[in-house]
């Protein structure tokens, strides 16, 4: 019901104006708990205010972040259109003498305000105006609200502590909307410092090898990031093709979106298609809601199917649909779901045999094998195998939180290892070795009692290409072992020794000055596999 729109004189009836401030109070505190985008409920609350109360030419000003001045945020429809930013400073005008005291102001009559600074140009000079604090954490003031109440002028202190409640509760929405802007910025800070983090654990530089073929994986790797081209990784368990995929996804333009990975060896047939589409409520027995595929959940990024030459004939068929059409539905639902993906795929499987066979689809095959990378086995990168361990042994000290090296003697046992599990293997066996390691330097002695002695290339040439030098990139073959040299072990020593000598146990005893029991002692206690010709 209206209130105080009686002629000027005329008795205003306090109860009423009581009823009505309480419920202007209530639809504001509706308006204010329904959003935290303030420009809106800012316009709400002027409008209850204009359109229950007689408050005309409302404004709210708040103050600027980082700063010290106070700016003009919402304005009623009756102000106008405002030319150009409003600001008021501490101290300045009435808005300002608001701000600096902390205390509401009350103007019977603007007429007789000479600091009244009439920046809005549309206020009533012979009207009251009412400018009360909205209060912030302890002692501050984060901004003003203000207006003109009715003309009637016996109320007016009731009207001042209603602005004053209105006040109150826009404060309480100011402060919840700084403290969700602040923990906004601090998770978009933290996604920032996250992404960051993750392109470079998942970059080039974890990716370790100056070989040849290394060198060419990562061009292929490089050149292929750039464009939405399916991937076909290609190579032995254990060589990194999940390395491979994360450099391309996260130096790709998808890296800011989803990166989703399944292992498509790792579910039955059943389980494998609502895992990859999703599936509808009530589709099988346990299926309680709608879940989302991977598909789905990689909408915009990239999807990582690893073992993929493991799927059925049956699933290759579905799979291929959603590689030319983009498109599919849930399990048990009929909608048919449209996606931006791209697809990178592994597989340890010879899949031209497969293919072959009839046990893999020719068609699908073409389809994943648009750009093929291969990642090559350790043995052809023997190379790398120094670099490889060092850069291991320093992820392996990370996690176990303390200061590990490993020695030359340790690595030129290292790179006469057969590593049929690759680079898999090779960290798994530093691992050990680590644990072996009370010292905290890994060295042949626990390098042997990690077990690796078991499978050394004793001949090279043979089983493997030459042992590379231990050092950074350089040359591929090593300059022959010097018997007398005192910086050698004794193991690579005797090692040295039975190559020369064509590994005739009684040739290499001459050559290190041992009778041939002594050199069958060394063999057996430093635990050498001796080669059988």
């Amino acid at each position: 019901m209206p209130v105080d729109r009686s002629p000027r004189g005329a008795a205003p009836d306090r109860g009423a104006l009581i009823e009505t401030e309480l419920e202007i109070l209530f639809a504001v505190s509706r308006v204010l708990s329904r959003s935290l985008n303030l420009p809106e409920t800012f316009a709400e609350v002027l409008d209850l205010l204009h359109d229950q109360g007689a408050y005309t030419h409302g404004f709210i000003v708040l103050k600027d972040d980082g700063g010290e001045e106070f700016s003009l945020r919402a304005a009623h429809r009756d102000v106008g259109g405002v030319s150009g930013p409003v600001r008021y400073k501490p101290g300045e005008g009435v808005i300002g003498a608001v701000v600096a005291s902390g205390e509401t102001v009350l103007l019977p009559r603007i007429a007789d305000e000479p600091n009244f600074l009439h920046r809005l140009k549309v206020f009533d000079r012979e009207l009251p105006f009412i400018a009360a604090p909205i209060p912030g954490e302890g002692a501050e003031i984060v901004g003003v609200i203000a207006a003109q109440p009715p003309a009637e002028r016996a109320l007016l202190g009731e009207r001042s502590r209603f602005m004053e409640m209105v006040a109150n509760l826009i404060s309480q929405t100011v402060r919840l909307n700084r403290r969700v802007l602040a923990e906004q910025q601090e998770i978009k800070e933290e996604r920032d410092s996250l992404r960051r983090r993750v392109r470079g654990q998942h970059g080039f530089d974890t990716i370790v090898g100056h070989t040849p073929v290394m060198r060419q994986v990562f061009e292929q790797v490089r050149l292929v990031s750039k464009w939405n081209t399916t991937v076909l990784i290609r190579g032995e368990s254990g060589t990194g093709k999940e390395l491979i995929a994360n450099a391309i996804h996260y130096n790709s333009p998808r890296a800011s979106s989803p990166f989703v990975k399944l292992n498509c060896a790792a579910l039955p047939e059943n389980l494998l298609e609502s895992e990859m589409f999703g599936h509808e409520k009530g589709a099988f027995t346990g299926a309680q809601s709608q879940r989302k595929g991977r598909f789905e959940l990689a909408d915009g990024g990239t999807l990582f199917l690893d073992e993929i030459g493991e799927i059925s004939g049956l699933f290759q068929s579905k799979l291929l649909r959603v590689l030319q059409e983009g498109e599919f539905e849930r399990v048990g639902g009929t909608e048919t779901i449209k996606v931006d993906v791209r697809v990178i795929a592994a597989t340890n499987r010879d899949l031209e045999g497969a293919v072959a066979d009839n046990t893999f689809r020719e068609d699908l095959y073409y389809r994943l094998n648009v750009m093929p990378i291969r990642t090559p086995p350790l043995r052809e990168r023997a190379e790398d195998v120094p670099d490889l361990a060092r850069f291991l042994v320093e992820k392996i000290s990370r996690a176990q939180r303390r200061d590990l090296t490993i020695d030359d003697d340790a690595i030129r046992i290292l790179v006469r290892h057969r590593w049929p599990g690759n680079v898999r293997e090779l960290e798994n066996s530093l691992e050990r070795a680590a644990i072996m390691s009370e010292t905290g330097i890994i060295d042949e002695r626990a390098v042997i009692l990690a077990g690796l002695q078991d499978r050394m290339i004793s001949s090279p040439g043979i089983d493997a290409p030459p042992p590379p030098s231990l050092g950074r990139p350089g040359p591929a073959t090593p300059p022959p072992v010097d018997l007398d040299d005192p910086d050698v072990s004794e193991r690579e020593r005797v090692i040295a020794a039975l190559e020369r000598a064509g590994w005739v146990q009684a040739k290499a005893a001459r050559l290190l000055n041992m009778t041939p029991r002594q050199i069958a002692y060394r063999i057996q206690t430093l635990g050498i596999d001796v080669k059988q010709f």
